[in-house]
């Protein structure tokens, strides 16, 4: 299948015979850094981009996302699928169908484990979705009419595999994730041009304050004037939806500020480009835990989330497979962790750009594990029929101090973490009148700031409309307020369904 350039006209090839089956709608300015007619390479060979998909779905709990499928085209000949997958990229080529082995994949659920090809996958993702349009050539022909349900399944081998169930014959491509800088991408003069023409700011629908988003892929973006967060990812000469928010607290690390971090092993450059509070969100009257996030971008690799919570900073990324079940623990890369958290999180407050549609009060559900050294940390996120897992690993307040230039003054606010004690020194502690002393004063100290019902040091570290502070004013006079502990180790589920 093509699309014409010029008048969008829908043209199909059989042979050597040509028809035309309509037009499509136009491109929404999604800002991909993919181009059509860029050349690069993989594992050696060469290709073009010829073509791409843009793909959108809408769920029944108002869920909704929007991607796009590059068909890159290899001098050899052979077809693949570049897709956006979290932030990241994922390179699929076409399986054989198997259709006299593929399960009955009419009604699964995320979570499922299936056998496909003799291989065990579990569903990650389960969506209806619509073809939104096309934009030059493709190795197949997309139902450019009605919705069709479309699944995609990960593995422990950190691979994602995506099913067309009702294609004819079923449609499945199978990749691993990949990196633009690894990939070797060149864009050619025009297109470089035609990318500069068309970056262009917005108006906010609140204020009317200029808006220019800075990055690619961003879907959702805060006003710097009015902190309105508005939706930008149906394109910027969409209609832009937008909700209002109040807390005017900024965060510790500043937005735009860049560090140089460790993730994944690789010391790089990265940009601190979205902030957000979030909470476990109870439904049982529970004291509340919250954490804060920052996501950092990377040019050449994508986004990471840098967690900070009263168990400390952690690092994390969004991983393409699952990890191995075994029993109540869960296995990535040799390494076994434990479960220690299951809540669900409630997204408060938003500074910055995003990847993912932001929504007001998102809440997903959400498990975290760590290992047995206390240094690794895995997380499974939930949002609607989407499961994505982000691993990482703990970082010390003044590593991260260090990688983003925070001046040693801030040390205070930065160490949240706290050292598990340990079974000889505890044994010491416990048994020496010294230490029964401290806690008999700390005791009182504490029952002395109860009755002084005073939140102005919760409203000045936290903000006054932050969450922190309205739950200490609510609770302060029952003596029921701790503050925040625990916290995430991931960042939001953006969606690991390749949008």
């Amino acid at each position: 299948m093509a699309v014409c350039s010029f008048c969008r006209s829908t043209l199909v090839r059989d042979g050597e015979v040509l028809r035309r089956i309509g037009q499509v709608a136009e491109l929404f300015d999604d800002h991909s850094p993919l181009q059509l007619g860029m050349r690069g390479s993989y594992q050696g060979e060469a290709f073009t981009l010829i073509g791409r998909v843009q793909l959108a779905y809408q769920d029944e709990d108002q869920s909704e996302g929007r991607w796009s499928e590059w068909h890159a085209l290899f001098d050899s000949g052979r077809s693949a699928c570049l897709s956006e997958d979290n932030g990241a990229y994922v390179l699929s080529f076409p399986m054989p169908a198997w259709q006299d082995k593929l399960p009955d994949l009419r009604h699964p659920w995320v979570g499922d484990s299936v056998l496909i090809a003799g291989r065990p996958w579990t569903v990650s993702a389960v969506h209806q979705v619509h073809v939104h349009t096309a934009q030059g050539e493709l190795d197949h022909l997309p139902d450019l009419k009605d919705t069709y349900p479309l699944l995609e399944c990960r593995n422990t081998d950190g691979e994602v595999l995506s099913i067309e169930p009702q294609a004819a014959p079923p449609r499945l491509d199978v990749g691993r994730s990949v990196e633009l800088a690894d990939l070797k991408l060149m864009m050619d003069a025009k297109a470089v041009q035609e990318r500069v023409v068309k970056a262009k700011g917005l108006e906010c629908p609140q204020c009317g304050a200029a808006v220019t988003p800075a990055l690619t892929e961003t879907q959702s973006i805060t006003c710097g004037q009015c902190h309105a967060v508005i939706d930008i990812s149906r394109g910027l000469g969409a209609d832009l939806s937008y909700f209002q928010q109040r807390n005017t607290l900024e965060p510790l690390i500043p937005l735009g500020r860049v560090g140089q971090l460790t993730v994944g092993a690789r010391t790089e450059r990265w940009q601190v480009v979205g902030y957000q509070e979030r909470c476990d969100s109870t439904d049982d009257g529970d004291e509340q835990v919250f954490w804060r996030e920052y996501l950092l971008y990377n040019p050449g690799r994508g986004f990471a989330f840098l967690v900070d919570s009263e168990d400390g900073w952690s690092v994390v990324r969004p991983i393409t497979g699952v990890p191995q079940a075994k029993g109540r623990f869960r296995v990535w890369q040799g390494v076994q962790y434990s479960k220690r958290y299951e809540y669900k999180a409630l997204t408060t407050y938003v500074l910055g750009e995003f990847y993912w549609p932001v929504r007001e009060d998102q809440v997903t559900r959400n498990v975290d594990y760590v290992s047995r050294s206390g240094q690794q940390v895995l997380n499974r996120e939930q949002s609607g029929k989407e499961i994505v897992w982000s691993v990482g690993e703990t970082l010390e307040a003044r590593q991260v101090m260090a990688a983003f230039g925070v001046k040693e003054d801030m040390l205070r606010v930065f160490r949240r973490d706290v050292t598990p004690w340990l079974g000889g020194l505890f044994g010491k502690l416990f048994s020496s009148r010294t230490f029964w002393w401290v806690c008999v004063i700390v005791l009182f100290v504490w029952m002395v700031r109860a009755c002084s019902d005073d939140c102005d040091e919760v409203r000045d570290r936290y903000g006054e409309y932050s969450t922190e502070y309205r739950q200490c004013r609510d609770s302060h006079s029952s003596g029921s307020y701790r503050g925040s502990s625990g916290g995430s180790y991931g960042g939001f589920n953006s969606g690991g369904f390749h949008k």
